[in-house]
């Protein structure tokens, strides 16, 4: 209070200078129409200025949660896509009473931790057992495949990324359905290699590499990437080929987790579990 004190006194004339000339000031735009108007466009302008200031800083600090939100809207969309369901209907007998059967479910999650350096990259997401998560669906994003769920706690899932030596992802060319297996080399985060397509099959650079469908775990027709180069012979029967991966696993937030309703069902009747 004391400092407070000495301050007036010491600039006692300046404050009164001050706060006189914005007494004048008032006066001025209060009963003159033009300095009156002059005064609130120079002000919409200032307070314009700042609001559109702070408007940009909110944005910016709310791009997290508008992306976690525009993911949830695009998974809800994905989740009502004709790829999603399964049709159930021949020329004599309509199953289930309806058209269409959902087959697969999309549920949205954060990556929340990511490794493409090693040789064996896992991915942790933050939704786990009860959120619907379980082992063996398929990572996906709008880009392309991420990889497969491998372990779950009941907030927390991890899953093997395609950059990951042990998996492998049925993989074909989409321009003439010819099947292969893809995998990761471990050199490269941004390629993967095709095999196993045989060597009579046209490929050429450029050419749209998806997954087949033949496995329980990836829907058919995600995409895995482009062929950059097809390798020389090296005496087998079937090419070696170089993929362009869809996605940046450096740049990866969000994902989509794809269950597929009929997969039990599937894997019975593969094994002559069902009569």
């Amino acid at each position: 209070m004391k400092n407070l004190l000495h301050f007036i006194v010491r600039f006692h004339f300046t404050i009164l200078f001050v706060v006189i000339e914005i007494f004048c000031l008032l006066l001025l735009v209060s009963y003159n129409n033009y300095q009156k108007t002059e005064f609130l466009n120079s002000s919409n302008v200032v307070t314009g200025s700042i609001y559109d200031r702070v408007s940009s800083t909110t944005d910016y600090l709310a791009l997290a949660e508008t992306n976690e939100q525009l993911n949830r809207e695009n998974t809800k969309l994905k989740n009502i896509l004709a790829e999603s369901f399964k049709v159930s209907v021949d020329s004599s007998h309509l199953y289930n009473d309806s058209l269409y059967q959902q087959q697969y479910i999309y549920r949205t999650a954060k990556i929340i931790n990511n490794s493409v350096n090693k040789q064996l990259n896992y991915i942790t997401l933050n939704k786990g057992k009860i959120h619907g998560i379980k082992p063996e669906m398929a990572v996906v994003t709008d880009n392309g495949v991420v990889g497969v769920i491998n372990s779950v706690s009941d907030n927390f899932s991890t899953a093997i990324s395609l950059l990951n030596s042990r998996i492998r992802v049925s993989a074909k060319i989409k321009k003439n359905n010819y099947f292969g297996s893809l995998t990761w080399d471990g050199k490269n985060y941004k390629t993967a290699r095709l095999y196993e397509i045989p060597f009579h099959v046209q490929i050429q650079v450029g050419d749209t590499i998806v997954t087949s469908g033949y496995s329980s775990i990836f829907p058919e027709g995600i995409l895995l990437g482009t062929v950059q180069k097809v390798l020389p012979e090296s005496g087998g029967n079937f090419h070696d080929v170089v993929i362009d991966l869809s996605n940046d696993f450096k740049g990866i937030s969000y994902v989509k987790v794809i269950g597929d309703l009929m997969k039990t069902e599937r894997i019975q009747l593969e094994k002559g579990e069902v009569k």
